[in-house]
């Protein structure tokens, strides 16, 4: 993980996003703590900062490539963002 990620966090709080299996699960972890991220925090957990925990489900790789798309909302409703991810080692794509 990047360092950025960490700046002004307690020990508590940096093993709570070491726990994180992905991007989404720090950002929510970030807004239930009432942790106001920095835009360079913000730059490592959506710049892929954080795949160094995620490991391939069918092959157990670390070698990951995830892709971000933001998804619009409709009727003045929030959009969402899916993560798809692709194992450089074995192909298998997922999404979260």
């Amino acid at each position: 993980m990047r360092d950025e990620l960490f700046k002004g966090l307690s020990e508590e709080q940096i093993k709570k996003v070491k726990d994180c299996k992905n991007s989404e699960e720090i950002l929510n972890l970030a807004k239930a703590e009432g942790v106001e991220l920095s835009d360079e925090q913000l730059e490592a957990v959506s710049g892929g900062g954080c795949l160094g925990t995620r490991k391939c489900k069918k092959c157990g790789s670390k070698n990951i490539h995830e892709r971000r798309q933001q998804y619009p909302g409709s009727s003045g409703m929030p959009g969402r963002v899916v993560y798809f991810y692709t194992c450089r080692e074995c192909d298998y794509e997922w999404t979260s």
